[in-house]
């Protein structure tokens, strides 16, 4: 992988990461089309500047994760909410690590699963229109396993981490705005978890020389999350998700239409 790459791979996580398209799945059609996807090390490259562009929340939600003047209570609930909602996917990704990992070899899987979602997001606005106008309220223990539970879906390539749980927060009663905060605060233990199950599969691909573009990817994903977390947050919670949704099907037909016509999609 040249620096260059990284650079290119880490642009489309900061930006990603937070959208309700995918990051996975878009880092996955990056790769293939600049025919390193099936290099081991881009794949561990790929979960870990994911936790770096995680990494934005702490700087940007930074009070949410220190005590400050809150009740010692209300903070150490705060943490036991995200355990709670981590569970599922750590009990699935566990269980279903080697399967998850043949899964994201797959451009197909990622396409089916871009169309799907961008389908669905049609109408989650329509489904879920009582979210606008919704007011804060405190999320309960069981309303963060059932989010949880939704993070798990978004195991499939293509489906977006995002997109899964600030659905689900929604289907708890939680406004658009609180939903995509705390599908942003549940991503940093998800997303530490992953790297760390990554860093120990293909640690023996980490030399002097890899070292730079990971570092370089790390960082660069980190600065464009943290200009895109914000951007997302205020579109949303105004104009909701129809237009990713339309983003999907379209991104999602094109790969299939290139797909069924024999395209060589390393040779773009």
């Amino acid at each position: 992988m040249t620096i260059l790459q990284a650079i290119i791979l880490a642009i489309v996580e900061g930006i990603t990461e937070f959208l309700p398209i995918s990051s996975t799945g878009h880092m996955i059609i990056a790769s293939t089309f600049m025919g390193i996807h099936n290099d081991d090390f881009v794949k561990m490259f790929e979960v870990v500047i994911q936790f770096g562009a995680i990494l934005s929340v702490l700087v940007l939600y930074w009070r949410k994760f220190l005590p400050g003047d809150k009740p010692l209570a209300e903070w150490f609930s705060f943490y036991l909410k995200l355990l709670v909602a981590f569970i599922p996917s750590a009990f699935f990704g566990f269980l279903f690590h080697s399967y998850i990992k043949e899964m994201i070899g797959s451009v197909t899987i990622v396409a089916v699963s871009m169309l799907a979602g961008g389908i669905i997001l049609l109408f989650i606005d329509k489904i879920f229109k009582d979210s606008e106008d919704a007011a804060e309220q405190p999320i309960s223990f069981p309303m963060a396993f059932k989010i949880g539970l939704f993070q798990v879906i978004s195991m499939i390539p293509g489906v977006s981490r995002s997109a899964a749980t600030i659905i689900g927060g929604m289907s708890q009663k939680l406004s658009r705005k609180q939903a995509a905060e705390f599908s942003f605060f549940l991503a940093v233990p998800t997303m530490a978890a992953a790297s760390l199950l990554d860093l120990l599969d293909y640690y023996q691909h980490i030399t002097s020389e890899t070292l730079v573009p990971l570092a370089v990817g790390f960082v660069v994903a980190f600065i464009v999350a943290m200009i895109a977390i914000k951007a997302f947050v205020g579109f949303l919670t105004k104009h909701g998700f129809k237009l990713f949704g339309y983003y999907r099907i379209v991104a999602g037909a094109i790969l299939l239409l290139l797909i069924a016509m024999g395209v060589n999609l390393q040779m773009i």
